[in-house]
């Protein structure tokens, strides 16, 4: 049982850091992780929120926190920008981060048209730095993720335990996932 267990544990580590992680990658990931998930943990207890609604930031925070420096890793920069991976595979990764709607959801504050500003910028930065020039990437990725964060910032209202949602997913998804290694350009 406990090889089953083991296998499991890394099957879960390489779909969480990256196939191949450094001990350093993987310690460095998970303290992240687990600091911004307790950081926004304590954030949120300012507030009168139901236990549904603080493991939801929780788990939120532990994805983006953790995702921030996953995606800045090596190693994940080598499975996110092998061969063969598209803009449109890193569109659709973008895409697929749905935290800003699953907060409105179950945050109370958190409402539709900020999760619906959010994500709208964060895939339309996404959108602009793919369609970029290779090598333009880089400083279009920096001038949209500054923008992003600008506009989320002052555009919607979100609860002030939670104003560290925007740039945190803007800097996984936009500087973070989209930019390959240097030398990969």
């Amino acid at each position: 049982m406990r090889a089953a267990g083991g296998s499991a544990a890394r099957w879960l580590d390489a779909r969480l850091i990256a196939p191949e992680a450094e001990r350093g990658e993987r310690i460095v990931c998970y303290a992240s992780a687990l600091a911004g998930a307790v950081l926004a943990t304590v954030l949120a207890l300012r507030a009168p929120y139901t236990w549904l609604s603080l493991t939801v930031i929780a788990v939120v925070a532990f994805d983006l926190f953790g995702g921030t420096v996953v995606n800045a890793t090596r190693s994940a920069k080598r499975r996110f920008h092998r061969p063969g991976r598209s803009s449109r595979h890193h569109l659709g990764f973008v895409a697929a981060h749905v935290q800003p709607f699953v907060l409105a959801l179950l945050v109370p504050g958190f409402d539709l048209l900020a999760a619906s500003v959010i994500y709208v910028l964060t895939l339309g930065g996404a959108a602009t730095a793919l369609l970029a020039p290779r090598d333009l990437r880089r400083p279009v990725a920096f001038a949209v993720s500054a923008l992003a964060i600008t506009v989320a910032s002052t555009s919607v209202a979100v609860p002030g335990e939670l104003a560290w949602f925007a740039p945190v997913l803007v800097i996984k998804l936009l500087l973070a996932h989209l930019l390959p290694e240097d030398a990969e350009r």
